[in-house]
């Protein structure tokens, strides 16, 4: 059973917008009337790795026990019988409301943790609201807006430590995890600029003509999909893959006609949904601006990166062809070092076992979950090893970091004053991160989080 965080509040404080925040996606009802939520709803939820059930409840009013709104805040006094955390939400735009104190008070009588919650706190409007909410005696108000995210960073800390010991067993999710990994297909999409030999590559990998190929560019416009079993040389292990072929992706200004647009778009979808991306680049006409382009938006999507030269077989002075490419990847994916970088024949077969292992490789480093106490000896030596900056004489502090998810790989670290840590101090981290700790050349997310002051301006 996952932990269970339930929401209170009294009507139309935003207690629905935040259950569909955390949850993803819109399964509560949200008007502008209050009163919309009668019934509780239940919905798993997940805010940076951390899991969770959801529970939104209806308005809190005081009114007669048998009446509708009697026994709706009938329905939300039992929910707190079950919950482990209480999110008691209130608005920061109105202030405090007789409701609210009432609502306080009950909580304060509860075994069960509250976070107070000071919802639409966006711009100076809520700054009111915010102060009265410490009158409550319920701790530091959070400042959020569920409706356009913010604060989410600072509910997560403050869940922390309640919902982290409640989580499931870290060794169980790790060998979950990992088994799942060997049985899942390999996602894997083929992308690139028109008549690299995307769609010519997928067929010689499967043995046959399946995907329409010729001179012309752009003969493929939805992206494909097609199941493969790849029999590894190696290990002569049998291993399930989705091939995903894609249009090719030209520069912006190039795309004029209506259909060709909404090819490269679906190209893009497909990307969203893969788990490794292939860049496929053309051994005739080499690394180009374009292909650059093709990359980042791959990275900054979170998916895992291969680049493979393809039409190897007819490339002239091949040596300084791939030294060239490596050298100008080097310098134009600042962001992620050492992406691999391949040679391939689609009209040969030369290299595309090599491919297909490289893909289950870097997945498994894009899935991969740091054990807490080898990410911890990894952040003491990282900081022994090369101590934070003190701009100004001022000493930044840096307190823990946590993984917080996987595909792509994602860090939270805490600490004070990360407003002034140098990017350079953040890019040894990540660096540090993919180096000790087996992430190899995927996309890695570090996000930092101080706690606010609330009586700072803005």
């Amino acid at each position: 059973m996952l932990p269970q965080v339930i929401i209170i509040g009294r009507p139309n404080v935003g207690k629905s917008t935040l259950f569909n925040r955390l949850v993803g996606k819109k399964l509560a009802l949200v008007d502008d009337q209050p009163g919309v939520t009668r019934d509780r709803r239940f919905g798993d939820a997940e805010l940076l790795g951390l899991k969770f059930q959801i529970v939104d409840t209806a308005g809190w009013e005081d009114e007669d026990a048998e009446s509708l709104p009697g026994r709706m805040r009938a329905q939300t006094e039992a929910s707190l019988l079950t919950a482990d955390v209480a999110l008691f939400v209130m608005d920061a735009r109105a202030g405090l409301s007789p409701l609210d104190e009432e609502i306080a008070r009950w909580l304060r009588s509860s075994p069960v943790p509250v976070v107070l919650v000071a919802n639409k706190a966006e711009g100076r409007a809520g700054q009111s609201g915010l102060f009265e909410a410490y009158e409550l005696g319920l701790g530091d108000p959070l400042a959020i807006s569920a409706e356009h995210g913010e604060g989410m960073g600072d509910l997560f800390e403050a869940l922390l430590p309640h919902l982290e010991p409640l989580q499931p067993p870290e060794e169980d999710e790790v060998e979950y995890d990992e088994e799942a990994l060997l049985r899942a297909p390999l996602k894997l999409a083929i992308v690139g600029r028109p008549n690299a030999g995307k769609s010519t590559l997928i067929n010689r990998l499967l043995g046959e003509n399946r995907l329409l190929t010729g001179p012309e560019a752009g003969i493929t416009r939805d992206s494909i999909a097609v199941d493969w079993e790849w029999d590894d040389p190696k290990t002569g292990e049998t291993r399930q893959v989705r091939l995903i072929d894609t249009a090719g992706m030209r520069k912006k200004a190039r795309v004029v006609e209506k259909l060709e647009r909404m090819a490269v778009a679906d190209a893009r979808h497909a990307v969203d949904f893969a788990e490794v991306v292939v860049l496929l680049l053309d051994a005739t006409k080499g690394l180009e601006h374009q292909d650059l382009k093709i990359a980042s938006m791959v990275l900054e999507e979170g998916r895992a990166l291969i680049i493979a030269i393809n039409k190897w077989d007819v490339a002239e002075d091949a040596s300084k062809l791939f030294n060239g490419i490596r050298a100008a990847l080097e310098d134009g994916l600042a962001q992620v070092r050492g992406v691999p970088l391949l040679a391939v024949s689609a009209r040969t077969g030369k290299g595309l076992d090599e491919l297909i292992a490289a893909g289950f490789s870097i997945r498994e480093a894009w899935s991969r979950r740091v054990p807490t106490s080898a990410l911890n000896r990894w952040f003491d030596d990282a900081l022994a090893a090369n101590p934070p900056p003190a701009p100004g004489g001022k000493r930044i502090k840096l307190r823990y970091i946590t993984q917080a998810k996987t595909r792509p790989p994602g860090f939270v670290m805490f600490g004070t004053r990360l407003d002034d840590l140098p990017e350079s101090y953040k890019r040894y981290l990540v660096n540090s991160i993919r180096r000790e700790l087996g992430f190899e050349a995927v996309p890695i997310r570090l996000n930092l989080r101080s706690p606010k002051n609330p009586f700072s301006k803005g």
